[in-house]
């Protein structure tokens, strides 16, 4: 253990990061744990709760995964992708709201979904799970909302400023939608056994989940074609994170969740977002060999 703690504490420096993690084997309950009970601001890993929360009152009845939405491009939540680039009035199903949401992080659907299901009940849902550390306190509209106001007249250009960057308060867990690496991963064991929705439904959320188009973080640690990685990135200026399961051909199921912040402000930094897959790799290989399996590798 002292070892993989070792390395994964190198892993992290020599990227030119701060890092926490936290590593479980679904099945068995086997840790590994880096500072995995700090708190997190979640970024768009908020969105997960988000995905259960809206498939929990599914289950119960509450709403249609098939109701249409309508979405107008006035008042939508900003973002780079899906919903939030487009120009033109759209028209979409619940469900393939939560699609956008979760493959390319769609601020605008995530947005719509949550006032459908309701900032309450997401976190009825996470306290249900026993996830008394997260908590959804703003919608994604708001958090980039945050970030330019507190970015000033400056706009963009003033994020590259680490003075700018102290005082954003979406960087502040105490002010932001947050969590810990350990529920992270409390959470994606709940899924992937059902326990946090039902069979059903819990299936829908996995294949969401399997469908985000973002190979360069957790993903990166695992380019083997017979091993699947599910997940769900956040960024904000800084921070990088990822939470998902990687699923071995042996049946190997490991919950992992890696958050980093990095003193550089630049927003492309390769080495920030591969240490995330790298930090994950360490870990998994540790759980593999602690229970026997087939070790480092494919498998």
């Amino acid at each position: 253990m002292t070892d993989t703690l070792t390395a994964i504490r190198t892993a992290f420096a020599d990227a030119g990061v701060t890092g926490r993690l936290h590593a479980r084997d679904i099945d068995s309950g086997a840790e590994i744990d880096w500072h995995g009970d700090r708190l997190v601001c979640t970024a768009s890993v908020h969105k997960l709760p988000l995905l259960v929360a809206l498939h929990e009152r599914a289950a119960a009845g509450d709403l249609d995964l098939t109701e249409q939405v309508e979405c107008p491009p006035a008042g939508r939540s900003a973002g780079p992708t899906g919903l939030a680039a487009m120009l033109d009035a759209a028209r979409l199903s619940l469900r393939d709201l939560a699609y956008l949401m979760m493959s390319v992080s769609d601020n605008a659907a995530a947005d719509l979904l949550l006032e459908r299901v309701g900032l309450d009940a997401v976190n009825r849902t996470t306290a249900r799970l026993g996830l008394t550390r997260t908590l959804t306190v703003h919608s994604f509209g708001a958090a980039m909302a945050m970030v330019k106001e507190d970015a000033g007249p400056g706009g963009a250009r003033a994020l590259a400023d680490p003075h700018v960057i102290a005082r954003l308060r979406a960087l502040d867990p105490e002010r932001a939608n947050r969590s810990t690496p350990r529920e992270l991963t409390r959470l994606l064991s709940a899924i992937w056994q059902d326990t946090a929705c039902t069979p059903e439904h819990g299936a829908d959320i996995r294949r969401l989940m399997g469908l985000q188009v973002w190979p360069h973080r957790l993903s990166s640690g695992f380019p083997f074609d017979d091993v699947h990685v599910a997940g769900k990135t956040g960024s904000l200026p800084t921070l990088r994170g990822e939470v998902g399961v990687v699923a071995y051909p042996d049946g190997g199921r490991y919950a992992v969740a890696v958050f980093t912040r990095t003193v550089r402000t630049a927003a492309i930094l390769p080495a920030a977002d591969a240490v995330i897959g790298t930090a994950a790799r360490i870990a998994v290989d540790a759980l593999r060999a602690a229970g026997n399996g087939p070790g480092p590798g494919r498998g």
